[in-house]
């Protein structure tokens, strides 16, 4: 699926998909991406050539630098405000009922709704130096949609310190060591490594038992479609603020390096 500015793009080999994203403001997420990712998450997740997903973006530094805030500032109704944040709730959403296991590679890193991203995928792999950052409260918004997402990778505790602490980052380390990351390796190499390596295990397991084991991780979220899409309307009323316009348009010249 290709825009004019970024693209998803999937391919299966050996039971295995890749779902990869990429947009030239350091893979960040605007509103067609978001429909894209959801959309092909949806239709891999019951694919039957299909044992294991790994999702992927495109360079070598950021991973994900969550919303966009070119699409952010143009909003100019809650209505809007709602239907662009509901795109991250439908991409979450596509993951946590996705029937098969969801590996991140993670190269660089990731902000605000790619930390959403990273947080839904059931096994994170990241290199060391793929630092994570929750900076919505800075903007004048705050993590609501990417909070349930967050909060239960992490815990309250986790949760809390990366949203209130918004303009600071957080170690790959840190994320190990908090259960955002699964593993963390120095180079990409190793990166790339210990993803085919675990891709290629779970694609020869059985998809019956992977399913079941997904169930239980994500047990207690069935109240999700609705949570996250009353979730979106508060940040969709909140980025309407003065504060938020100002803030966005100062931090639009600082790119995710």
């Amino acid at each position: 699926m290709q825009h004019t500015e970024g693209y998803v793009r999937s391919e299966i080999e050996h039971g295995i998909a890749t779902i990869e994203f990429y947009h030239p403001s350091s893979n960040s997420l605007p509103g067609a991406i978001l429909t894209d990712l959801a959309k092909t998450i949806n239709d891999i997740g019951i694919d039957n050539r299909v044992r294991v997903i790994i999702l992927r973006s495109t360079g070598d530094r950021a991973f994900c630098a969550g919303a966009s805030f070119d699409e952010l500032i143009a909003i100019s109704s809650e209505a809007e405000g709602k239907k662009f944040f509901s795109g991250f709730a439908h991409v979450i959403n596509a993951m946590r009922k996705c029937h098969k296991l969801i590996i991140s590679r993670v190269q660089g890193k990731a902000v605000g709704g790619g930390v959403g991203l990273v947080a839904a995928t059931d096994y994170a792999i990241a290199k060391e130096d793929a630092a994570v950052k929750l900076s919505e409260l800075a903007v004048g918004i705050g993590p609501f949609v990417v909070g349930p997402a967050v909060e239960r990778k992490i815990g309250v505790a986790g949760f809390s310190q990366l949203a209130i602490d918004a303009t600071g980052w957080r170690s790959a380390d840190w994320a190990k060591k908090h259960g955002l990351y699964s593993e963390v390796h120095k180079t990409i190499e190793e990166v790339d490594e210990a993803v085919r390596r675990l891709a290629e295990q779970l694609a020869h397991s059985s998809p019956d038992a992977m399913f079941q084991m997904k169930k239980i991780f994500w047990h207690g979220t069935d109240s999700w479609d609705t949570l996250l899409a009353d979730r979106a309307a508060i940040s969709g009323r909140l980025v309407l603020s003065d504060f938020t316009r100002n803030a966005i348009n100062k931090f639009k010249a600082k790119p995710v390096k």
